[in-house]
């Protein structure tokens, strides 16, 4: 790690460190980001206000932040101030399993030392802005409510995941974190509505702020709904959970009862989450943004080299309904020696065994058609990893046995369900699975959970999250429009970090023809759309959803979806338009992976390959067939010599998509 840290002249920072007494007078502050073009005025005095400022242009007006604790105590209101600094600091750091190897961390930080044990730190990058509170309290307090605002001064465009979820009628607190975005103005926010982050506002001429949060460790989510301002939008915090019952889902659910009037219980040293923006001057700077790693709390686990990212072959979506076999396809141990034979053909790293294989509150009782131990010897011969879904109650009620024995037994990960809460103390409970996880070397899949916030950085085993309106919907949701939802997640739910939509669709259909099917589902667009969502979907454990009877019949689809590695060295944002088309390019050593896509607008992209280091390449391009418009399975494979000086045009039928392979020339 290269870390440089400038301190601003004495004399300049004298005007921002001073006494209790004098600091009261000086109670506006300013920083901007490296660049200079993101400047943030922070007012500290009756009430904390934050605003920001892009070249002049206001992207957040007047913004109270505040947090009231038990006891009469609030931080953000009448300050005394202490002490301030400002900071420039200028660092790198490696990441792990991501889209690159390293992120460059350049930020202006000023830090509010405050009278009552606590401060705020404000920080402003050239990509964005974030804020938190802090507590330096000897002992633990109650947090009965926290006040965040972002106060826009226009009625600008949004793009809004509302939650939606019916599993607790009541509730509006659980939800599985899954929705369309709705496109309507601020004023038209829903009332009494909830949505959930990451949030997009189009502040127009290409500008954008998208909502978001990181390091929600030991203190719950934060969701949106209406502000009191006009344009305004408001943080809100489940209460924290009291008592539950058993509901939803196959009973799967821990439904909350009742909850307490406050919202977290803290210990006294506390740094709280980050509450900020991601702002971009065009769309495609969102394809490769790192605030999320930037601000997430640092790597936890001194050795990785056990955490092994790859794609695996899954079970649950396609049915189990494999063909051509002698044997009866189900959740059996003959279909799972199969899926793992497909998994040893295609060089994928991982098979994945889905609900079924036990008892879905009871990781102790296994199913007994199934032979756990025998599947992972099996898979264990063949240099195939095996990954086990459980649902979080069963997680929860068995965590240290579960996992110390199905570690013990060579099972490389859970897939685990259901969580649909962010309360503190469920965000409080990923911390304790990925550490867990840690100490008994397993990769942990979370799904039915909130959007990722950091946890991935700061314990790598946690190899993906779900959090997102992935494929499994097409089984049975005929009105989504998916493919404007498949170019609009790019840009907002990928923020956040991984997401586990399982890609792979074989059975496509234009929007015509598809209709939902649960035993045999299709996809919504082109098979190159599936295919180019490999390189463009974020997931360092990476699913194949069809099932591999469909992958060995589409052989040449297949192999060129194994070649795609599922973390990279570098990423390149290449074009985009939020909910209408992006490309992008990512490099794995020397060779280059590119994707493209588009909504069921069809479109040509021009591909500029100047990001291509000097040399020779060799283009492998899978792209639409030229009746793709009205048979969706259409494709054409070819390739081409290449350069750096060279511009592809990428036709894209409707509901499209393109991926080229592109690597050096050996000579």
């Amino acid at each position: 790690m290269f870390t440089k840290i400038k301190f601003l002249p004495c004399i300049l920072l004298l005007l921002f460190t001073s006494t209790a007494a004098h600091a009261q007078n000086a109670k506006t502050f300013s920083i901007s980001s490296p660049d200079k073009q993101i400047n943030v005025v922070v007012e500290a005095g009756k009430k904390l206000q934050w605003q920001v400022n892009l070249n002049g242009k206001t992207v957040v007006a007047p913004s109270e932040a505040s947090m009231k604790l038990a006891g009469k105590q609030s931080f953000g209101e009448d300050m005394v101030i202490q002490s301030s600094r400002i900071d420039d600091v200028d660092t790198r750091f490696e990441a792990h399993f991501y889209k690159k190897k390293t992120v460059k961390e350049q930020y202006q930080q000023l830090t509010i030392n405050l009278k009552g044990d606590y401060g705020v730190i404000f920080r402003a990058y050239n990509d964005g802005v974030a804020y938190r509170f802090f507590s330096t309290k000897k002992d633990g307090f109650t947090v009965v409510s926290e006040n965040a605002n972002f106060n826009f001064d226009k009625d600008y465009k949004t793009f809004i995941p509302y939650v939606n979820d019916l599993r607790a009628p009541g509730d509006a607190y659980i939800s599985s974190f899954e929705a369309l975005y709705d496109e309507h103005q601020l004023s038209g926010f829903l009332k009494d509505s909830l949505a959930f982050l990451p949030l997009l506002v189009d502040l127009e001429n290409g500008v954008k702020a998208a909502v978001i949060e990181a390091h929600l460790e030991n203190y719950p989510g934060m969701m949106i709904r209406k502000g009191t301002s006009a344009y305004g939008l408001k943080g809100a915090f489940a209460p924290y959970p009291l008592k539950y019952k058993a509901g939803g889902h196959n009973m799967l659910n821990q439904i909350v009862t009742e909850r307490a009037d406050y919202i977290a219980k803290v210990k006294g040293t506390t740094a709280f989450p980050w509450r900020g923006l991601i702002i971009s001057k065009q769309d495609q700077e969102l394809l490769n943004n790192d605030m999320i790693q930037k601000l997430a709390a640092p790597n936890r686990i001194k050795d990785v080299s056990w955490i092994k990212p790859g794609k695996v072959a899954w079970d649950w979506w396609n049915n189990w309904n494999i063909s051509n076999v002698d044997f009866r396809a189900g959740i059996n141990t003959e279909t799972y020696k199969y899926y793992i034979d497909f998994a040893v053909a295609n060089n994928l790293e991982y098979i994945i065994m889905d609900e079924g294989w036990s008892n879905s509150v009871d990781l102790q009782q296994i199913n007994p058609k199934i032979e756990v131990e025998e599947i992972v010897r099996y898979a264990k011969s063949k240099n195939i990893g095996v990954i086990l879904w459980a649902s979080w109650r069963a997680v929860d009620a068995d965590m240290e046995a579960a996992f110390a024995k199905y570690s013990k037994m060579g099972v490389k990960g859970f897939k685990i369900d259901f969580l649909d809460r962010d309360d503190q103390v469920m965000t409080n409970s990923t911390y304790q699975i990925a550490a867990a996880g840690a100490k008994y070397k397993l990769l942990i899949d979370l799904h039915g959970v909130f959007k990722p916030e950091g946890l991935q950085r700061t314990y790598p085993n946690v190899i993906n999250y779900e959090g997102v309106k992935g494929l499994e919907n097409s089984k049975w949701a005929d009105g989504n429009d998916v493919p404007r939802y498949d170019l609009t997640i790019p840009f907002i739910r990928m923020l956040a970090g991984p997401m586990d939509y399982t890609p792979g669709a074989m059975r496509n259909a234009n929007k015509a023809n598809y209709r939902a099917i649960n035993d045999n589902p299709m996809s919504q667009g082109t098979r190159a759309h599936q295919v180019a969502m490999f390189v463009i979907y974020e997931a360092p454990l990476q699913m194949l959803a069809d099932n591999p009877t469909a992958y060995y019949k589409e052989q040449e689809t297949t192999t060129f979806i194994s070649k795609v590695p599922t973390v990279f060295d570098e990423t390149v944002a290449l074009a985009g338009e939020v909910a209408e088309y992006v490309a992008l390019a990512r490099r794995d050593g020397q060779t280059w992976h590119v994707g493209a896509m588009t909504n069921w607008n069809a479109r040509t992209l021009e591909i500029d390959l100047s990001f291509l280091p000097g040399g020779d390449y060799e283009a492998e391009i899978f792209e639409d067939g030229i009746n793709a418009d009205r048979e969706a399975t259409d494709y054409k494979i070819r390739k081409i010599k290449v350069s750096k000086a060279d511009k592809i045009k990428a036709q894209l039928s409707t509901g499209g998509g393109w991926a080229a392979r592109i690597y050096p020339v050996k000579k």
